[in-house]
């Protein structure tokens, strides 16, 4: 960090005397006109003047968001206390900190930019917390660590609070601050437990009241965001602690992960055990996925014992493909759960003799209020442990125990579950090639004309598929953790846009091609998101998926009026987006991104689709309008 600090004093120091020299030949001018600036001066203005912060401005100062402000000699500020925050910031590594501007953290916003250069992290404009903390939740899914994001008081974290608890659901590590002033101009923004609003859906909290506590609570904070099961992490910051000088000595403790909980030996010996023993055993996996490196163990546990591997959540835990992916044949004498939610599929004890195993860390993160994944984890047999971390010592101790006799009954068990889990599969793409030549045009012709496409590309889905009947899953390869970032896990709508920007922002640095079918509902909650993605050159394409509608809640109201007999002839009213018709590539021509559609001819797809990834490719979003079917 010494580079940083001595860049700062020089550059500082130069103002400082700078001023003073200028002081000193103006000042019988300037005396005169601060006095009369003095007791005109307005109240500091926060957010476009509507977010307030600090009293009255100071003498000679021109108020924020009028003109280039300059304070006077007397208000220079060496080594503020946000450059000792900036320098643990970056002890932490984060690439990017996404943030809609507050005067409760200008003062670590200054340092961000200026005392630390703005790189590592580099400041992300976003036009609304929630679209800040849901981008940082689509990055965090793709580089499997936080992204920091700055909130101004209370009704920045409001803001936030569903992109939070999306990504409390979604086991998803975000690292927040919370700007805090009291002395600022709008009372309603502070809070005396400003953290007390998120608490039930935040995995830690704190409020430093010292540098040397920021620095201890920001590192302790990384820990607990990074520590399965991960969830997002909030500091409160005093803005006073951020502007008060220091001496500029403060120590920056060193960051070090501890590793995440694992199954002890003995426990993974019997699992080994059961599972070898089993005539028909399964797998049924949830959000345990990380890396590579767990898909590759999966893998592995799978092919020894020649098991199915059904997905019982949204992430790409096993490759799609894989001739083991699937339910396989037959029932299960035992189900052995990865992280798979309690209650659910699989989630449960077994029945009619069938056993159930569960290895899941979601018991780590309790709150009492939200209970966000069902049931807790159960099953005859239940370890709280990491999955992901206790997979390498399973697979050596099933190793050990599969005989050669073993392994010729294992692979007649695998060819049978291998030709059902293909047969499903075809039966799958057979469906969704219903609706070829329809319009609008069917979601199964958008996926099949944009495969070939994608398939030879270093691609990643970068959106949600709750509302694409999954039938990407069904029609791609998907093998990477990357392949598809999985739902919001909250449920909550207006994730989907922003999470899409945050992952492609992740995946550009690796010349990855991010594809984001949208829906139209969801962006509608904030669009601004698409400002962010052209300002800050993140490539994406996004192809609407424009149904005119809530539908969900279409079929839930057509539901409503069938039961009660009254027709269905009113059921688009409060659920349809029509009259008018939005115009999505009118709307991203707004923002300054290429728009092409709307598209309503499923013969004119697949061109449209190739000037897309055109544009992609050279490194700017795009975004196609495409009237789809509304499932």
């Amino acid at each position: 960090m010494t580079k940083f600090k001595q860049r700062s004093v020089g550059r500082r120091g130069f103002l400082k005397g700078a001023a003073a020299s200028a002081a000193a030949l103006v000042a019988p001018a300037t005396v005169a006109i601060a006095q009369q600036q003095d007791s005109a001066q307005p109240q500091r203005a926060g957010r476009g003047g509507g977010r307030g912060a600090g009293g009255a401005a100071n003498q000679g100062q021109v108020p924020p968001g009028q003109g280039n402000a300059r304070p006077a000699a007397s208000r220079i500020v060496e080594h503020p206390g946000s450059d000792h925050m900036v320098d643990v910031i970056k002890e932490l590594g984060f690439e990017f900190v996404a943030a809609n501007p507050g005067s409760s953290f200008d003062g670590l916003h200054e340092s961000l930019i200026n005392y630390g250069n703005n790189t590592m992290p580099e400041l992300i404009t976003c036009c609304h917390e929630e679209s800040s903390v849901a981008m940082a939740h689509g990055y965090s899914k793709i580089e499997n660590k936080p992204m920091l994001v700055m909130l101004h008081g209370t009704v920045g974290i409001q803001h936030a609070a569903m992109a939070m608890y999306n990504a409390y659901a979604d086991r998803v590590p975000i690292f927040m601050i919370a700007g805090l002033d009291y002395q600022g101009s709008v009372p309603a923004h502070n809070a005396v437990d400003m953290a007390a609003m998120c608490r039930d859906f935040v995995k830690w909290d704190h409020q430093p009241e010292s540098l040397n506590q920021f620095a201890g609570s920001a590192m302790r904070a990384y820990k607990l965001a990074m520590m399965p099961p991960m969830a997002p992490v909030l500091l409160v910051v005093d803005a006073t602690a951020q502007k008060q000088a220091t001496n500029g000595n403060l120590a920056v403790p060193k960051l070090t992960l501890p590793a995440p909980p694992s199954a002890d030996l003995a426990t993974v010996r019997e699992i080994a055990k059961q599972l070898v023993n089993a005539e028909n055993p399964k797998i049924s996996v949830g959000k345990m996925t990380r890396s590579q490196a767990g898909i590759d163990h999966l893998v592995e546990l799978a092919e020894l014992l020649q098991v199915p591997v059904n997905e019982a959540g949204d992430r790409v835990n096993f490759p799609s493909r894989h001739p083991l992916a699937g339910n396989g044949t037959g029932q299960a004498d035992l189900t052995l759960n990865l992280e798979a939610a309690g209650g659910g599929r699989g989630g449960g004890r077994g029945g009619g003799g069938s056993k159930t195993i569960t290895i899941s860390s979601a018991e780590f993160l309790a709150t009492h209020n939200f209970n966000v994944n069902g049931n807790p984890p159960g099953g005859d047999m239940v370890i709280e442990a990491d999955s992901q971390t206790t997979l390498p010592a399973l697979i050596e101790e099933v190793r050990q125990l599969v005989t050669s006799e073993k392994k010729v009954l294992y692979a007649d068990r695998g060819k049978k579950h291998a030709e059902a889990n293909i047969a499903a599969r075809v039966s799958a793409i057979e469906r969704a090639n219903s609706g070829w030549d329809a319009s609008p045009i069917a979601m199964g012709r958008l996926c099949a004309e944009l495969w070939p496409l994608i398939k030879n590309e270093d691609w990643s889905l970068v959106s949600p598929q709750v509302f694409l009947g999954n039938m990407p899953n069904q029609m791609w390869n998907m093998s990477k953790p990357y392949s598809h970032i999985g739902d919001s896990g909250g449920g909550g709508i207006g994730y989907g846009a922003p999470a899409a920007v945050g992952a492609a922002l992740a995946n550009r640095k690796y010349g990855r091609l991010s594809i984001n079918i949208q829906g139209d509902g969801d962006l509608n909650y904030a669009p601004g998101v698409l400002w962010t993605a052209v300002h800050h050159k993140i490539p994406l394409l996004t192809i609407m998926h424009n149904n005119r509608g809530y539908h969900a809640e279409v079929m839930l109201m057509e539901e409503q009026c069938s039961i009660r007999d009254r027709g269905q002839d009113r059921a688009h009213i409060g659920t349809k987006l029509i009259e008018p018709n939005i115009d999505y590539a009118a709307m991203a021509k707004a923002y300054g991104m290429y728009g092409e559609g709307p598209i309503t001819d499923p013969k004119d797809l697949g061109a449209a689709l190739k000037r897309g990834i055109e544009r992609v490719k050279k490194g700017e979003p795009a975004m196609l309008d495409v009237i789809m079917q509304p499932r």
